[in-house]
């Protein structure tokens, strides 16, 4: 058997959902730094080519496994109204994401226009569309509340608690009056609690004032 020909048995072998499978192991074990063609071809056992012939580029890999992880996301029995519909949807990809190591980190600056991303965000928008009072507001809402969600989930996976002891030492009232006296809520570590604040603030906030027209 030529090279080449056991190149292409290998490939046929092998199918994108085992590539991005081991991707996830690969990321669960180690993380985002740790995400390679390298490693995931060493989980595999196979060569760094084949992965490459299934995945193209980098970006296409995170791309497919953000969507593998939309796709953990029930969009079956939500509740019936919108704000209480919407809040559920957040806290289910909230879920998702943390799930997976970095998951939140992996899913940062990712949007891919597949089948998956895309159902929830349409049942994310319609669930607005229904409270907002504005297209617009609905939209701008759905980024809002993604974005937070994002970036709430990525502290909770990153975030140690020697971060906020360093914070700590370097925070007097003297020189941050203001950080001072709010720094035990200011560096909670009940994401939970947060989430949820935070979200209900987003979609109060939605549902009683519309986005600037211009």
């Amino acid at each position: 058997m030529t090279k080449r020909q056991a190149a292409a048995r290998t490939k046929v072998g092998i199918t994108l959902d085992h590539v991005v499978g081991a991707a996830f192991d690969v990321l669960d074990r180690g993380g985002v730094a740790k995400l390679s063609t390298r490693a995931i071809a060493a989980e595999l056992g196979v060569s760094m080519n084949t992965v490459m012939w299934h995945i193209r580029t980098k970006d296409r890999l995170l791309d497919t496994m953000a969507e593998a992880v939309l796709g953990e996301v029930d969009l079956d029995g939500l509740p019936e109204d919108w704000h209480d519909q919407a809040a559920e949807l957040l806290g289910r990809l909230r879920r998702a994401m943390l799930r997976h190591r970095d998951g939140a980190l992996l899913v940062a600056g990712t949007f891919p226009a597949e089948p998956r991303t895309l159902a929830f965000t349409d049942r994310l928008l319609t669930a607005l569309l229904r409270g907002c009072p504005t297209r617009k507001t609905a939209a701008w809402t759905a980024w809002n509340l993604f974005y937070f969600t994002l970036g709430l989930v990525q502290e909770e996976q990153a975030a140690p608690a020697d971060n906020r002891d360093r914070l700590r030492a370097h925070v007097t009232e003297r020189r941050f009056p203001g950080l001072s006296s709010a720094l035990d809520d200011f560096t909670s570590v009940d994401f939970a609690a947060r989430f949820r604040f935070g979200i209900e603030q987003i979609l109060h906030s939605a549902s009683t004032g519309a986005a600037p027209e211009h």
